[in-house]
């Protein structure tokens, strides 16, 4: 365990390659890739992690048999011409872009969408920026959720964003099967 400890404060604040990213055992606890930086994602609280189990119950149910729903699932992406491993709250992939020969491993190509719920100390700013990131990186949609607004914000490749609340139904042409209301969410969720 010490010699774990002491290659992740090696690794954390230093430069370090994507393989030697990939390859540390911290790839897959909650760390993300960016800027050649391993940096640890913000931990869950309960509004977070009971709309995380909304969610993916829903959406699971939504695609099941076109695709999967996973939570923190690591992307291998490019972001301004370098290499990012972004960890969503939960990602879908449909059947069509998951390659077939993905074993135990990030994410190799762009799903169709990313989640990702906003935590206590977090800015609708920082998530703006990355939904970018995302989009420019072959991600079709984008949802970013804020708990305390109760709000979910649809970023898309093409258009200005959207913000649904309350009972404003969110639909999507990208996913035909989709209706549903935010508050549904945050109710469920009991927040």
């Amino acid at each position: 365990m010490i010699a774990v400890e002491r290659v992740l404060e090696k690794a954390l604040g230093q430069k370090i390659s994507l393989a030697e990213f990939l390859a540390s055992p911290e790839s897959g606890d909650r760390y993300e890739f960016v800027d050649g930086q391993m940096v640890k994602k913000v931990s869950p609280k309960r509004f977070h992690a009971a709309l995380q189990g909304v969610l993916y119950r829903y959406l699971g149910d939504l695609f099941e048999g076109k695709g999967f729903v996973y939570p923190e699932w690591g992307i291998v992406l490019t972001r301004n011409g370098q290499d990012w491993c972004p960890v969503p709250d939960l990602t879908y992939i449909s059947l069509e872009r998951l390659p077939t020969d993905v074993g135990n491993e990030m994410c190799p190509v762009s799903p169709e969408l990313v989640i990702e719920i906003m935590s206590e100390g977090q800015t609708f700013r920082e998530f703006v920026v990355k939904a970018g990131d995302y989009l420019n990186a072959g991600i079709l949609r984008v949802w970013v959720i804020d708990p305390l607004s109760r709000t979910l914000t649809v970023f898309y490749p093409d258009r200005a964003p959207e913000t649904y609340r309350g009972d404003r139904l969110l639909t999507d042409e990208l996913f035909p099967e989709l209706a549903v209301t935010v508050e549904q969410f945050f109710v469920k969720a009991g927040i």
